[in-house]
């Protein structure tokens, strides 16, 4: 087992899956609903292998070791290669893509009628893409990757969307390509420069101050679109809104996830003294996007709007968390991101369950849930608390430990980020409030029935992982507490 391309495997498998899946219309001529059928088979046993695998790997990795781990290197093109590799920052980024899957192939099983074929493969291409950016050692592969899952989420959302969502794909697709055009510029010129394209190498590379600002800021202009950070975050809303709930998972639980590992493993180790210049910038931003944004949510008559909006915010406390340059921010970040994964993909989860059913999202057109689907008010309960980051559930401990981290180097903006959680507070317990509670006005609602079984097995591997971190958070920081603290003494140590 030792000799296993693991990273190779866990990266491939999904597109493997995706090959079989579009060659089911030669494979079974007839009917339609057989080929729908097995293509929703072969995509949950793919996940589950993937997972299986994710879970493997994540128990043999060594946590006291802060090198790159599992590493694959072969030859490509040049001196560009085909180098994996991965260390505390990626382990659980992979792990929670792979333990989102399988929810999102479950999630998609009745509610995605038409193309059935053509979506599983996209979500299969998509989990290969997205595995590939967090274990890929090449920046050049790094790019491939990063790049490339616009692709798959961008036929998601304008095929299998709502009303508007050409509009939102389009808009999604835009945004993050203009972005990642100062990436592609910025990695050329590294790779000339540095005469490598090696991650590791390029980390041990000095670049000059005055480089390292136009390539920060080059890196950032994609980084900050991706996560997405204040103002150029007005893609997500509308993609979230038009995207299927499976869609909005994934963007919410991995794609935004990107933006936050790529400002830990390049803005920080490759270009210490910008980051440690532009960091009141970020903090600024971090600020407005936390305070802001919640305030706009709590005008939202659309409920996947405002968990898209809450989703903005919760991310101005990762890079609030990363450029504090400290373990607590750092760590704290990390964390967050893996809690957010959870709790914000379960929300948009929670909103596909009573989609499914009333094919509306409008606030108004709910109320008095919890008379007809009890089991559905406790779950969404669960999550909007989280969401909130009530002590007990995952979202309190990235919270606090990023208020920590910035508080130590911006007392200011931890103050200004504590008033961003009341906020929180004030709109997801009004969204519970007038979608569960109260009489049912809306006559539909009489007939509305509580969650199945498939449902409820979706939430229950959720549930867990949600209470789970929230009293046990060492187990993510005994993983990423090594390399955490050497991201952080290279960064301080690479001042010039």
């Amino acid at each position: 087992m030792d000799n296993l391309p693991i990273l190779s495997i866990l990266t491939w498998t999904p597109s493997v899956a995706a090959v079989l899946i579009l060659l089911l219309p030669r494979l079974i001529t007839s009917p339609e609903a057989a080929r729908a059928n097995a293509a929703r088979w072969i995509a949950l046993i793919a996940t589950l292998v993937v997972l299986v695998l994710a879970i493997w790997m994540t128990v043999a990795f060594d946590e006291t070791n802060p090198a790159y781990q599992f590493v694959e290197r072969a030859d490509w093109y040049g001196m560009i290669q085909y180098h994996l590799g991965i260390d505390g920052i990626s382990v659980l980024l992979i792990l929670l893509t792979a333990f989102l899957m399988p929810l999102c192939i479950l999630a998609s099983w009745t509610s995605v009628q038409k193309r059935v074929v053509e979506y599983m493969a996209a979500f299969m291409i998509l989990q290969t893409l997205m595995i590939g950016v967090f274990c890929a050692l090449d920046i050049v592969l790094f790019y491939v990757f990063f790049e490339a899952g616009l692709i798959p989420m961008y036929l998601i959302i304008g095929i299998w969307g709502g009303k508007n969502r050409v509009y939102a794909a389009y808009k999604f697709f835009l945004y993050t390509l203009l972005g990642s055009l100062f990436l592609l510029i910025a990695v050329a010129w590294m790779a000339v420069t540095a005469k490598t394209t090696s991650i590791p190498d390029l980390q041990a590379f000095e670049f000059t101050k005055h480089a390292q600002t136009w390539l920060w800021l080059a890196f950032f202009a994609s980084f900050a679109v991706k996560m997405p950070m204040w103002p150029v975050h007005t893609w997500l809303p509308d993609a979230h809104v038009e995207a299927p709930t499976a869609g909005s998972v994934i963007l919410a639980g991995v794609l935004l996830k990107m933006g936050g590992y790529g400002f830990l493993r390049f803005s920080l180790p490759m270009f210490p003294d910008a980051s440690n210049m532009f960091a009141p910038l970020v903090f600024l931003l971090s600020g407005i996007a936390i305070v802001y944004t919640s305030l706009v949510a709590f005008r939202q008559t659309d409920i996947k709007k405002l968990i898209a909006y809450s989703s903005v915010a919760h991310m101005g406390f990762v890079t609030m968390g990363i450029f504090s340059g400290n373990e607590q921010g750092v760590q704290g970040a990390l964390f967050q991101m893996l809690s957010h994964g959870v709790i914000s993909g379960a929300l948009f989860l929670c909103v596909g369950v009573i989609y499914d059913r009333m094919h509306t999202r409008e606030i108004a057109q709910y109320g008095g849930l919890v008379n007809r689907m009890p089991i559905y008010a406790a779950v969404f309960m669960l999550f909007t608390m989280g969401n909130v980051g009530l002590p007990g559930t995952s979202g309190f401990v990235g919270e606090i430990l990023t208020m920590q981290g910035a508080f130590i180097v911006d007392p200011v903006t931890a103050m200004v980020a504590a008033s961003g959680v009341i906020l929180s507070a004030a709109y997801m317990l009004t969204l519970y409030r007038k979608v569960i509670f109260g009489t049912i006005v809306n006559p539909a609602l009489n007939d509305i029935t509580d969650m199945n079984a498939r449902e409820i097995l979706i939430f229950v591997p959720l549930i867990a992982a949600a209470l789970y971190l929230g009293f046990q958070p060492n187990i993510i920081f005994d993983q990423t507490a090594t390399s955490a603290v050497a991201l952080v003494d290279a960064f301080h140590a690479n001042f010039k």
